[in-house]
């Protein structure tokens, strides 16, 4: 999701480095390890559900709202 796969264009990095910062604005608790090793949006709501003790509904609201209009 956030990682580098190698072989990316510019723009791919560049969106990429640009959700990484986002997610850590609306999340401050992400680390960029945390970050890097995110592959999809079910780990990205197990990190958010984990870390700040919400219900898996609400995670998925969350991470849902945040996803909205982005593309990984």
């Amino acid at each position: 999701m956030f990682g580098y796969q190698g072989g990316e264009s510019t723009e791919t990095v560049a969106r990429k480095r640009g959700s990484m910062k986002g997610a850590q604005a609306r999340w401050p608790f992400m680390t960029r390890y945390d970050l890097t090793t995110i592959h999809n949006e079910a780990q990205l709501t197990t990190l958010v559900r984990d870390r700040l003790g919400l219900s898996r509904p609400a995670a998925d609201a969350e991470v849902a709202l945040w996803l909205d209009g982005k593309s990984f």
